[in-house]
C-alpha cells in the first residue's frame, strides 16, 4: 500500500508542476497576443488620459511577472477577476457554463465507453471476420473526419429532417428529458470522434492477449470464446482500456469547443469563442487552465489507475 502512495504522491506532484508550466504558456501567450488592450477597449478616439486611467485600473502598467503572481493567486482561490466584456464576475460565467460542459462530456461518455468495449470485445472475438473488418474501417473514417465535418453531417441527416434541433437552447429550468434530447447531436459527434480511439484500443489490447499460455489453457478446458475474452482476456487487458478511456474522457472535457460552438452550445468553449471575439483576455486565460486543469487531473487519473491495474508495473523488479 505504501508503493501506491508514494506513486500516487509522485503523479500529483507531477501534475502540480506540470499544471504550473502550462499556467505560464497560457498567461505568456496571451500576453504576446498583438494590440493594445486598453485600446482595443475604449477605441482608437479615446484620450491618452482615458487609456492610462484604464491601463491604471487594469494593472497593465504593472511588470509582467507581477501580473503573472496576482492572477495565479487568485485564479488559486476561484477568483479569476473580472470579465472586460460586460463585468460581470468571471468566476459568475464559468460556474453558469461548466455544469454544461460536463454534462456533454458526461452525456457523450456514457454513449460512447459502452459501444466501444463492446464493438471492439465482439471484433477481438470474430478477428478478421467481416464485422471485424467493417467496424476498423467505421472506425478509421471516423478518426478521418475532424469535429466540425461531423457535426455538419449530423445536423445535414438529423436536424434538418427534423429529428433533433441543431441549436441547443438550454437553462437551468430545463427538464432532464429535454436537456438529452436537445443535447443529443453534440454528444453524439463527441462520441463518434472518441469511440474509434477506444474500440481500437481494447480490440488490440484483448488479441495481445489472446496467444498467452493461459488463454491457450482455457481453451484447452473447452471453455466458450467468448466466456475466455470476458473472464479472463478482458481482466487482464483494464490497464491499457482503462488508460485510453481516461484519456478520451480528458478530451471529450477540452474537444468540445469546436462542437459547442457548432451547435451553440451553452457551455466553456463557446464561452471561451466569445471571450476571444471580444478580446476578454482574462476570461480567456480562466477556462485555458480550466481545460488544461481538467486535462491534467484525468490524465493522472489514467495513470494511476492503469498502474494499479497492471501488478508489473507496481512490483517492478
Amino acid at each position: 500500500m505504501s508503493n501506491v502512495l508514494r506513486m500516487i504522491l509522485m503523479r500529483v506532484a507531477l501534475g502540480i508542476g506540470l499544471l504550473f508550466i502550462v499556467s505560464l504558456v497560457i498567461f505568456w501567450a496571451t500576453e504576446l497576443l498583438p494590440g493594445d488592450l486598453a485600446t482595443e477597449l475604449l477605441g482608437q478616439s479615446a484620450t491618452p488620459e482615458t487609456l492610462a486611467a484604464l491601463r491604471e485600473q487594469l494593472g497593465l502598467n504593472d511588470p509582467a511577472p507581477v501580473r503573472y503572481w496576482n492572477w495565479l493567486t487568485g485564479a488559486l482561490t476561484g477568483d479569476f477577476g473580472v470579465s472586460l466584456s460586460n463585468g460581470r464576475p468571471i468566476s459568475e460565467l464559468i460556474g453558469a457554463r461548466l455544469g454544461n460542459t460536463v454534462f456533454l462530456a458526461l452525456y457523450a461518455a456514457a454513449l460512447s465507453v459502452p459501444i466501444s468495449l463492446i464493438l471492439g470485445i465482439l471484433a477481438a472475438l470474430w478477428r478478421n471476420s467481416i464485422f471485424d473488418r467493417a467496424a476498423n474501417a467505421g472506425a478509421l473514417t471516423a478518426i478521418s473526419f475532424p469535429e466540425f465535418f461531423v457535426a455538419y453531417i449530423l445536423v445535414l441527416w438529423l436536424a434538418q429532417t427534423g429529428l433533433f434541433p441543431s441549436i441547443v437552447r438550454i437553462n437551468p429550468t430545463t427538464t432532464l428529458g429535454d436537456r438529452l434530447y436537445m443535447s443529443f447531436l453534440p454528444a453524439l459527434t463527441l462520441t463518434l470522434v472518441v469511440t474509434a480511439h477506444m474500440m481500437r484500443m481494447t480490440r488490440a489490447a484483448i488479441i495481445n492477449l489472446m496467444a498467452s499460455p493461459y488463454i491457450e489453457m482455457a481453451r484447452l478446458k473447452g471453455l466458450s470464446p467468448l466466456r475466455i475474452v470476458l473472464r479472463h482476456a478482458l481482466p487482464n487487458a483494464l490497464a491499457p482500456i482503462i488508460n485510453v478511456i481516461a484519456l478520451n474522457l480528458a478530451y471529450l472535457i477540452t474537444g468540445v469547443v469546436v462542437v459547442e460552438v457548432v451547435f451553440v452550445y451553452p457551455g466553456l468553449g463557446q464561452l471561451m469563442v466569445d471571450a476571444v471575439s471580444n478580446r476578454d483576455i482574462a476570461v480567456v486565460q480562466a477556462v485555458a487552465l480550466i481545460f488544461a486543469g481538467a486535462y491534467v487531473t484525468l490524465n493522472l487519473i489514467a495513470d494511476v489507475l492503469s498502474t494499479i491495474t497492471n501488478p508489473r508495473l507496481m512490483h517492478r523488479r
